[in-house]
């Protein structure tokens, strides 16, 4: 039987994901303006966005047997330990039927937080907000990110470049793309290797830092401008949709003598802010969110079950 691409390609959950954003922006333009509660949470910090380290700062020296001296150390042998992750696999059943995917599957979580209109929250949309992302987004298990499929044979994107195809089963991250990393001795085999990449503003997949690093969502200018209901008093979409990807990181415990990755933690901070929207009646609004994407490896046979109906042999 012939192999069918799968439809899970990460520029079609991208382009859902960012409709959902927007409805959770619509709606929240729309009750705050029409309810009267109104509950002051803070003020709007676009303007104040810097690239600051989260994580703990690198220290030269030996860990689990390894010598690190630099940064560019550590991201050399982060990219040596995933491209060998990428080329491991195992065979799994999907609802009933043989198939082989990656070794090492993660699950995706995602969280929608400081919904703001005009500086201001609204509790009414703050209780709405989990019910409407648990009915619209579901996890699917992934490959180690930036992953487009979790079927190796099809871990490739097309929009790289100029058009041309990029390879997600090898990391392009290079020792500039990271704003700081460490490295732990687990004191058991295992190392544990922290990379924050640096912040940038409309990541594009393997493009740029964020890109490198995670399973970023890519130009949403084509989905803001099918949003019919959605238009802007001023400025180009560029101008007024802006999206800020700051403050995230990753974590991978590796064991030294195989550099195969026993697991991994990675979470991926994005900030959209939109100014001069115009939502039906209402005018020139502006509105800002954060989103946290999770991505946690080993999934849970739970959750390959429970998302795909897929089993692990």
């Amino acid at each position: 039987m012939a192999k069918v691409k799968a439809k899970s390609g990460l520029s079609i959950v991208n382009k859902i994901l960012f409709i959902i954003f927007i409805i959770l922006l619509i709606a929240t333009i729309v009750i705050v303006a029409l309810s009267s509660p109104k509950v002051p949470e803070k003020e709007d910090a676009a303007a104040e966005f810097v690239d600051e380290v989260k994580i703990e700062e690198f220290q030269p020296g030996t860990y689990g047997g390894i010598e690190f001296g630099s940064v560019d150390d550590v991201v050399k042998y982060y990219v040596e330990c995933f491209n060998y992750n990428k080329t491991l696999t195992a065979d799994y059943t999907e609802n009933g039927e043989a198939k082989k995917y990656y070794k090492l599957l993660g699950d995706e979580t995602l969280e929608v937080q400081n919904l703001l209109v005009e500086g201001k929250a609204n509790a009414t949309i703050d209780k709405l907000v989990p019910s409407v992302l648990s009915g619209l987004f579901k996890g699917a298990p992934k490959g180690l990110p930036p992953a487009a499929n979790r079927d190796p044979v099809y871990d490739d994107r097309d929009d790289g470049p100029n058009g041309s195809k990029l390879s997600q089963r090898e990391s392009h991250l290079t020792a500039e793309d990271v704003l700081a990393c460490n490295v732990k001795d687990n004191g058991d085999g295992t190392i544990s290797i922290t990379i924050q990449p640096k912040a940038c503003y409309l990541s594009m997949a393997d493009q740029d830092s964020q890109g490198r690093f995670f399973n970023v969502l890519g130009d949403i200018s084509s989905t803001v401008e099918s949003i019919s209901v959605l238009s802007f008093s001023e400025g180009t979409i560029a101008e007024n949709f802006v999206v800020n990807y700051a403050g995230g990181s990753g974590t991978v415990k590796v064991d030294t003598k195989t550099k195969e990755i026993v697991e991994a933690d990675y979470e991926m901070d994005v900030h959209i802010d939109v100014k001069h929207a115009n939502v039906a009646v209402l005018k020139d609004k502006k509105a800002s969110m954060d989103i946290v994407y999770k991505n946690h490896f080993p999934a849970s046979d739970e959750f390959l079950q429970s998302s795909r109906g897929i089993t692990r042999k």
